[in-house]
């Protein structure tokens, strides 16, 4: 059985204070306050280490945060591009330089399969930064590996392994953070509150952007990059052949290149607009539940795709709100658009839109009553995910936080697809008296990696 990561660490302080003891009966040792944790840095047997599996264009941005943080050690990554191994490898090297002439740092080492790097038990938690045809299997593998685990966002290409995937990670208690991390970004959390207290009166509305879905496509085949191993690129996806647009060789040139393509994820409806979708399920109370209608465009009078709940509650997309076919609350100026990170809620008694980097406004004006927080939301998020794995709490953005809003954006891509006025029933996870929708919500994956 893998140890809990507060077993490791107590382990490591015990070995320390045994190495003291007996080191104290032979010579005098001179050593440095950073190694013990005396001058303000964290010892590193205090550290929680960390292996980083992908380091594309998102990956590469998690990586580089993650060697400031100084009760963080990085032991390990895996990507399938020797560039992308290589290039952080060196990023590590001059971070951890400082580190490595105290002695406070440990050895680093670059894999192209993940599963060497799961396969150490010196690892307490991995960042799953890949595409996500691969975060169910390698966030399964992890989580029996007995990882905590942070995941990028959407945590599946499948409503059937969303489910898995919380399964799994509760089964074996691991701490689970999705990189939904709006859930832990301050403008955020003050429009929540505000919501939450019903400073606009009662919300049953939420707008967010709009956003498009992926088709399959066969795009023509291309030489394979010298050291690129596309086989495990594709895992369990059905397999293409190479083509640059699928997969940047050398530096990342876009966040999520592969979504153009249906086998491989969504489109921008999960890739994106799933950030927005999470903040509106928060504000509406409704995480851990489901809506029971999703319409798309122009079915049964539908200006925009729309998620209808229980209890009446709706969730509308649409990046502009057009006089005559969308609800225009007071106080709102119909050419606003709500941009590609915010969200519109609309109360009885007013409304509040809130986006990224400390933008709130509200009506009436005077609603907001203090100034807007402003941070970097990223790093927040991966500080409740630190917290979390030393008190083993569940983080703000948990595995079943994100499953619930990436189902919710699969739903969302499934009225698409089909074009028709859906039934979901959100306790049993299926659509009602529709075999084609039904047959959606899962896919087959190439051995050995179904989920």
């Amino acid at each position: 059985m893998t140890a809990s990561p507060r077993s490791r660490l107590s382990r490591r302080a015990l070995l320390k204070r045994t190495a003291a003891v007996a080191g104290s009966w032979a010579v005098p040792l001179v050593v440095p306050g950073s190694v013990l944790g005396l001058d303000g840095a964290t010892a590193p047997s205090n550290r929680i280490t960390v292996g980083s599996i992908g380091v594309g264009m998102m990956g590469r941005g998690h990586f580089r945060l993650f060697t400031r943080y100084p009760d963080v050690e990085l032991l390990a990554l895996s990507d399938v591009d020797p560039w992308r191994r290589d290039e952080s490898t060196g990023v590590l090297e001059q971070a951890y330089a400082e580190r490595r002439a105290s002695g406070t740092a440990h050895g680093f080492r670059a894999y192209s399969d993940f599963r060497e790097l799961l396969a150490r038990d010196d690892i307490d938690a991995v960042i799953v930064t890949t595409g996500e045809r691969w975060h169910p299997a390698i966030s399964v593998l992890a989580a029996r590996a007995g990882k905590d685990i942070y995941c990028e966002k959407p945590v599946s290409l499948t409503i059937r392994q969303a489910r898995t995937m919380v399964e799994t990670v509760r089964r074996h208690n691991r701490v689970f953070q999705t990189g939904l991390q709006q859930r832990n970004s301050p403008e955020y959390r003050l429009a929540m509150q505000m919501v939450h207290a019903g400073r606009i009166g009662e919300v049953k509305l939420a707008y967010v952007s709009t956003s498009g879905v992926s088709q399959y496509e066969n795009l023509p085949a291309e030489p394979v990059p010298e050291g690129l191993d596309w086989e495990m690129w594709l895992g369990p996806c059905p397999w293409h052949p190479y083509n640059y647009a699928y997969h940047h060789t050398g530096k990342p040139q876009h966040v999520v290149p592969w979504c153009r393509n249906r086998a491989f994820g969504a489109g921008d409806m999960t890739s994106g607009l799933v950030h927005n979708l999470d903040s509106a399920h928060e504000g509406l109370r409704k995480d851990g539940q489901g809506p029971v209608r999703i319409t798309p465009p122009g079915v049964d009078g539908a200006p925009s795709l729309t998620f209808t709940y229980a209890d009446g509650t709706r969730i509308v997309c649409s990046t502009v709100l057009q006089p005559g076919a969308h609800e225009i609350p007071s106080g709102w100026d119909p050419q606003t658009p709500i941009k590609n990170f915010g969200v519109l809620f609309v109360g009885t008694e007013g409304w509040i839109h809130v986006e990224r980097f400390g933008v709130l406004n509200c009506y009436p004006r005077n609603l907001l009553d203090r100034e807007v927080p402003k941070s970097h939301s990223v790093e927040e998020n991966h500080r409740d995910w630190l917290a979390c794995i030393r008190t083993r709490r569940r983080p703000r953005a948990d595995v079943a936080i994100g499953a619930c809003s990436t189902i919710l954006a699969h739903l969302g891509c499934i009225a698409l697809w089909t074009g028709r006025d859906l039934a979901w029933d959100p306790v049993r996870e299926e659509f009602q008296n529709d075999t084609e929708a039904n047959l959606l919500r899962a896919r087959a994956s190439r051995e050995p990696w179904s989920v």
